[in-house]
C-alpha cells in the first residue's frame, strides 16, 4: 500500500515539475551565444507562438513516456524512457526560455495536454512493448517531421530559435531511432492517421492560446 502511495506522489510531482516549475537543461541552450536577429513584431510573435506549440508538446512528451513508463514491465525499454524523457525536459526549458525571451506566454491549454497524453502513454504501454515502443517511434518521427516544418515557416535571419528546434530534431530522431533499435514494430496506419490528427489540433489550438 505505501509503495503505491509513494509511487503516487512520485508521479504527481513529476507532474507539477512539468506544469509548474521552471525547468533546467544540462546541455547548454543551442543558440545561446548568438545575438538577437532583426525581426518585426509579427516575426517575434510568430516564432514565440511556434516556439509555445513546441514548448506544448514537449509538455505532452513528458506525460507520455510517465504514462509508458507506468505500464511498462521491460527494463530496457523503461530505461530509454526515461533518457528520452530527460532529454525532452532540456527541450521543454530551451522551448519556455526562448518563448520568453521573444515576449510570448506559455498555453493555457498544457494541463489538459498533459493529462491526455498521460493517459494515451498509459494505453500504449498496455499494449506490450514492441507496441509500446512502436508508438515511441512513431510520435518522434511525427514530431521530426513538425519541427521540419517549423524550420521552414521562421523567418531565415532568426539563428537562435532556428538552432533550438534544429536540436531538437536531431534529439527526436535519434529517440525513434532507439525504439527501432529495440524492436519497435511499425504502427498500423489508421493509427499513424489518427495521432497527425490529434497532434494538428493540439498544433493549432496552443499556436493561439
Amino acid at each position: 500500500m505505501f509503495n503505491n502511495i509513494d509511487k503516487l506522489i512520485i508521479e504527481f510531482d513529476k507532474a507539477l515539475r512539468t506544469l509548474a516549475a521552471t525547468p533546467a537543461s544540462a546541455r547548454p541552450t543551442p543558440g545561446g551565444a548568438l545575438a538577437e536577429a532583426q525581426l518585426s513584431d509579427a516575426e517575434k510573435r510568430h516564432a514565440a507562438a511556434l516556439m509555445r506549440v513546441n514548448h506544448c508538446g514537449e509538455v505532452c512528451a513528458q506525460a507520455l513516456y510517465q504514462g509508458q513508463a507506468l505500464s511498462c514491465d521491460d527494463a530496457a525499454v523503461t530505461q530509454a524512457l526515461a533518457l528520452a524523457a530527460r532529454e525532452e525536459t532540456e527541450h521543454l526549458a530551451w522551448t519556455a526560455q526562448r518563448v520568453a525571451e521573444m515576449g510570448g506566454r506559455l498555453s493555457l491549454f498544457n494541463p489538459l495536454w498533459y493529462a491526455g497524453a498521460l493517459a494515451l502513454g498509459y494505453a500504449a504501454g498496455r499494449f506490450g512493448t514492441r507496441w509500446n515502443l512502436g508508438f515511441l517511434a512513431e510520435t518522434e518521427r511525427q514530431v521530426e517531421a513538425h519541427l521540419a516544418g517549423h524550420l521552414e515557416r521562421l523567418a531565415p535571419q532568426d539563428a537562435k530559435t532556428r538552432a533550438i528546434v534544429e536540436q531538437m530534431k536531431r534529439d527526436e530522431s535519434a529517440h525513434a531511432r532507439t525504439a527501432y533499435a529495440l524492436g519497435a514494430s511499425e504502427l498500423p496506419e489508421p493509427v499513424k492517421r489518427a495521432m497527425r490528427l490529434s497532434a494538428g489540433v493540439m498544433t493549432r489550438a496552443s499556436y493561439w492560446v
